[in-house]
């Protein structure tokens, strides 16, 4: 059995910890990490921080929210200092 969280990123360990729910990455969240090589940088991120980004963007109503919250993110993971406008 192959166990996994809906977030590749989270490890189960990881997932274990968290005092909410771990959301699922969007494929094209996904892809854009890819394209950006950002898997490594979002990767070292902790858990909930991961798990935070991908529910912050996915809770946008509109869009153009959506994608300035992509870019904030992608940004942040560039970077490599910040976390949600704040220094990490």
């Amino acid at each position: 059995m192959n166990l996994q969280t809906p977030n590749p990123y989270i490890s189960l360990e990881e997932a274990g910890k968290l005092t909410r729910e771990v959301h699922p990455l969007p494929n094209d969240i996904q892809q854009l990490l890819e394209v950006n090589s950002l898997e490594k940088e979002y990767q070292k991120r902790p858990a909930y921080q991961k798990n935070d980004y991908i529910r912050w963007i996915t809770q946008a109503k509109r869009e153009e929210t959506r994608q300035k919250r992509i870019n904030q993110m992608l940004d942040e993971l560039t970077s490599g200092d910040r976390y949600m406008k704040m220094n990490y």
